[in-house]
């Protein structure tokens, strides 16, 4: 694993996904994963406490094996673009808790489908050194045109004339997830996580239970 201190600031922030973006593997490192895991976060509640989840499922059963959660305020402001610093710190302790390391990680977040190339789920995946892939809801930055209907259907999100994602649609008649390369992962090797750990959801098998664990409903 690799860390770094936690800064305060949204200078200090810059400054360290500068310094980190450049770390991001864009070569694929997963090959027959054995188990695959997910990483969401739900808001702070009324008392300021946010809980972050991380579930491993077996791979290719799609079975939840252990989950995983931990509470703590958020120090971090809510900065958009800066979201891996108000999240990361909470999600990496619920991780750490995990009796067996993952091969991949499915966060719910962008990866380098961001301004500066450097979103959560790339972020996550440099300091725990684990490829992940960038599983988000909404579109942080780029532009697409809407993928055909049909699951398995895509469009690239392109960005400063550069591929930073793709819009695929993992179910029919269902809003697109944007999926973009995390760490130690291609988009295309991105791509086929995806749409091979659905099951029959809109969102893949380990960020749908992660974000019900981190709700508090699994």
């Amino acid at each position: 694993m690799h860390f770094h201190q936690w800064p305060t600031t949204a200078s200090e922030a810059l400054s360290i996904q500068k310094q980190l973006s450049s770390s991001v593997s864009r070569k694929n490192r997963v090959i027959n994963p054995k188990y695959i895991a997910g990483v969401d976060m739900s808001a702070p509640d009324s008392s300021g406490y946010a809980q972050a989840a991380a579930v491993l499922l077996s791979y290719p059963q799609l079975e939840l094996v252990e989950c995983q959660t931990f509470r703590e305020k958020p120090v971090f402001p809510y900065i958009p673009g800066l979201l891996s610093f108000r999240e990361c710190p909470i999600m990496i302790e619920a991780c750490k808790k995990l009796s067996v390391k993952p091969d991949l990680i499915i966060v719910d977040g962008q990866g380098i489908a961001h301004p500066r190339r450097f979103g959560i789920a790339s972020h996550l995946g440099v300091l725990l050194d684990i490829p992940t892939i960038g599983c988000a809801k909404s579109r942080l930055c780029g532009t697409y045109q809407p993928p055909q209907e049909q699951a398995g259907c895509y469009a690239n999100l392109i960005n400063h004339d550069e591929i930073a994602g793709v819009a695929l649609r993992t179910k029919k008649g269902t809003k697109p997830l944007f999926i973009s390369i995390g760490h130690k992962v291609t988009l295309q090797s991105a791509i086929h996580w995806a749409l091979n750990t659905c099951s029959g959801y809109r969102l893949p098998e380990p960020s749908r239970l992660a974000h019900r664990a981190a709700s508090g409903k699994l």
